[in-house]
């Protein structure tokens, strides 16, 4: 037996050296990965690894451009995603698309459902077997109920049900755990169990390590489009898969910074803030350099308010002052005259304009510094384009690429960048890191630091309390749209931040032994 697989079962599917070159980058260089039957293989890389890429030729959406793809050991061709399907390879990916006004079961057999002997669709049979699928995964639900009357959790098992119905040998899921509640989580990991003790084999992508040391038995690499390493979960550390995936050590994510001085300048004022539906009596000040951080429960408001600060939505009551002077912000233009600017927490449908190239998502806010007398200057673009792109980093072959080709973490820095070139005095940044890889959430940190530290600032909202305590320099609560409680100094821990946002008001007591 070969010695890769000597720890484990034979895989079912094998890519050995597999390439794929997009203009002007290398995506993939000589990559492999083996599946295993029985066992979930997490497939691990910052954001622009080459994971999304290996997904979509495992898929049938790409063909390599070297390389070989072997099923059981027989070398197979991905002409089309047919293909793939019809070789046993399913994907479940974070949003896979589904259709509202059809059943459970239509979606689950859409495109291979059962046939009369005259070729009409025999429904009796596609509700049998929709019926024995979910109740193979524990689905609770009818296969005639609408897709449109589930919830997020139950359309992943309608997804996975539609998976399995076409006899998968391999499934693929891909951030399947990101709009999930830590109840469905479990249920997922459940599922998971279910497939494997089933014999198929689960690729397995996700950012959050938890998740990764929970259910995965073996991990691949990738780091730039290029195999690193695998091996069994159980003989490396946290600490060292980070290291594998960024090259370096990231010991430190959070960086050292001096908090706003007591005496720093208030910048924006905020007084009595309220919307009929969704906050209420929201008021604060923000100083010159400080970090402010925004922490709540789902439904908690925060994202709301921040939208009818930057515009978006409309205040019923309520005042704001930039640097003591009464503004009135009737959109998200008048918000960014004042010196306002929002990072939407869904970068890809409100941040970047995907189907544009990076150098115009990134002048669009500030056509006016990079034009005369009504005609675009190109240069100019590209110019204030290339010195942002150049102060956070991007990874991007050129300023003229789609920014819908980039990664997650990619985009991210590209709708920061966009606000950035405007100048402003006040940056709110909703979910800054979510669904980006640890090493570029250390990346966004330390340019998160260095904006506070050049005088900008910045209000963050984030759910995740690793990210705020150690971010912030203080964190103002919120609970049912409005403000529980701020936190800051020796108070700022996980506890209190929990205690706040869930309306636990009592102090536990201890038990005596």
């Amino acid at each position: 037996m070969n010695e890769r697989y000597s720890r484990g079962g034979s895989p079912v599917v094998s890519m050995d050296d597999i390439t794929k070159i997009f203009p002007g980058v290398k995506a993939l260089d000589r990559v492999r990965l083996d599946l295993i039957p029985g066992e979930v293989t997490a497939l691990v890389g910052e954001n622009g690894a080459g994971k999304s890429t290996t997904v979509k030729i495992l898929t049938g959406i790409y063909t390599p451009d070297g390389g070989t793809i072997r099923i059981d050991g027989e070398p197979v061709t991905f002409a089309t995603p047919n293909d793939a399907a019809r070789a046993g390879i399913t994907a479940i990916h974070q949003e896979t698309v589904l259709f509202d006004e059809l059943s459970v079961a239509e979606n689950i057999f859409i495109g291979h459902a059962p046939r009369t002997p005259w070729g009409l669709i025999d429904r009796s049979a596609m509700h049998r077997a929709a019926h024995d699928l979910i109740e193979e995964i524990g689905a609770p639900f009818s296969t005639r109920t609408l897709l449109r009357d589930l919830g997020i959790a139950n359309r992943h098992l309608v997804a996975i049900a539609r998976a399995l119905s076409v006899d998968a040998r391999v499934v693929i899921m891909d951030e399947p755990t990101a709009a999930l509640s830590h109840k469905e989580i479990e249920e997922l990991y459940a599922l998971v169990e279910t497939l494997k003790a089933q014999g198929k084999a689960i690729l397995f992508i996700s950012h959050k390590f938890d998740e990764i040391f929970r259910i995965a038995d073996r991990y691949t690499v990738f780091r730039d489009g290029a195999f690193v390493g695998d091996g069994r979960i159980a003989d490396i550390d946290e600490n060292a898969l980070v290291q594998m995936m960024v090259g370096r050590s990231v010991e430190q994510i959070f960086p050292t910074r001096a908090p706003a001085p007591d005496s720093s300048e208030t910048v924006l004022t905020v007084e009595g803030y309220s919307h009929p539906t969704e906050f209420a009596d929201i008021g604060f000040d923000l100083k010159r350099g400080e970090i402010l951080g925004f922490y709540g429960l789902v439904g908690a408001g925060r994202s709301e308010f921040m939208q009818a600060l930057f515009g978006i939505t409309k205040p019923s009551a309520g005042t704001c002052r930039i640097e003591g002077a009464e503004c009135t912000i009737r959109s998200p233009a008048d918000a960014v005259d004042y010196g306002i600017v929002y990072v939407p927490e869904d970068r890809g449908k409100q941040g970047a304009v995907i189907g544009l190239p990076i150098f115009q998502n990134i002048t669009l806010p500030s056509l006016g510094r990079t034009s005369k007398s009504g005609f675009l200057r190109l240069a100019e673009e590209f110019a204030l384009a290339r010195e942002y792109s150049q102060r956070l980093d991007l990874r991007a072959a050129a300023l003229d690429q789609d920014v819908g080709t980039l990664s997650g973490g990619n985009q991210q820095k590209v709708v920061i960048a966009k606000w950035l070139a405007t100048q402003p005095k006040v940056i709110i940044l909703d979910e800054p890191t979510k669904g980006i890889d640890i090493g570029s959430k250390a990346a966004v940190h330390e340019f998160m630091a260095e904006l506070a530290a050049q005088g900008l600032s910045v209000i963050m909202v984030s759910s995740e309390i690793p990210e705020v305590i150690g971010m912030a320099d203080r964190v103002i609560v919120m609970r049912d749209g409005r403000i529980a409680a701020e936190v800051t100094g020796d108070d700022l821990t996980p506890e209190t931040l929990v205690r706040h946002a869930a309306g636990i008001t009592e102090t536990p007591q201890l038990q005596e032994a």
